[in-house]
């Protein structure tokens, strides 16, 4: 038998009906936030996702801004001087 499995006939014999509905109720809501935060994780990856879209338009929008003004390339896009 394996560590923590009982048969089930063992559990259900030492454990009053009471509890084993109450195990069945933590188990249910446990089972509710589950799905909650899974829900709650899709739409934050998403949004994620649209705010990088985002973040890269508003970096080469201002990008181009510093180039039409006379500026030189940003310099998160030059290489270092050892290069």
């Amino acid at each position: 038998m394996a560590y923590g499995k009982a048969p089930a006939r063992a559990i259900a014999g030492t454990m009053s009906d009471e509890r084993i509905r109450d195990l069945e109720e933590q188990i249910a809501h446990l089972s509710k936030a589950v799905d909650d935060l899974s829900d709650v994780v899709l739409r934050q990856g998403a949004e994620i996702d649209v705010l990088t879209r985002r973040m890269r338009l508003v970096m080469e929008r201002l990008a181009e801004a510093e180039l039409d003004n006379g500026g030189t390339a940003p310099l998160a896009d030059q290489k270092p001087p050892h290069w």
